[in-house]
């Protein structure tokens, strides 16, 4: 009784059904460790974003903030409210448009405008992440992210001051050909 063609096809197939289940269930996990780390990115961002206005006592800048917080979240929950869609995994009507998305475009958008690109570049990818983790983790299809991305980059572009042009900030990178720091410089 030695090894055949069919009983080597029968193996490989016996695995990957027995597999299918396992892979599924792989599935499911990482979908949720996405998810998880959407939520965390919604509370770490604006909460690193507070914490740098404080430690640079940018008080303008937290209140052109927390008008943008605020037409983001009472602008997603209007519509949230107003449009009852049904999110990709049928856990509720609350779909359109994406909060996460919304919040974490409103301070990416407003670390960009305010403090520049080089501030704002990672911000966005962050934002961007959290827009395909959404998707990813089904509970929004695509339209309901770009809606809440125009929505958060929409109210921090209408509230949204430089911060770096009023205070003439300056940051820049220094080397000394071993070590390399970043150099910053503000007029009050």
């Amino acid at each position: 009784m030695g090894v055949t063609k069919d009983r080597i096809v029968c193996a490989v197939l016996s695995l990957l059904v027995a597999w299918m289940p396992l892979r599924a269930e792989g599935l499911s996990k990482s979908r949720e460790a996405v998810k998880i780390s959407s939520d965390v990115l919604l509370v770490a961002m604006p909460v690193a974003t507070a914490t740098t206005m404080l430690v640079m006592k940018d008080w303008t800048g937290f209140k052109q903030a927390a008008f943008t917080g605020l037409t983001t979240l009472g602008t997603t929950y209007l519509l949230k409210f107003a449009v009852r869609k049904e999110r990709p995994d049928h856990s509720n009507n609350l779909s359109f448009p994406s909060g996460h998305t919304s919040i974490t475009f409103a301070n990416a958008a407003f670390v960009q405008r305010r403090y520049g690109w080089a501030w704002g570049a990672p911000a966005y990818a962050l934002a961007t992440y959290v827009g395909w983790a959404r998707t990813y983790a089904r509970r929004h299809d695509w339209w309901d992210v770009a809606a809440g991305a125009l929505i958060g980059a929409g109210s921090a572009y209408i509230y949204t001051r430089p911060f770096a042009r009023d205070n003439k900030l300056v940051i820049s990178p220094v080397s000394d050909g071993t070590s390399f720091w970043v150099y910053a410089s503000l007029v009050f």
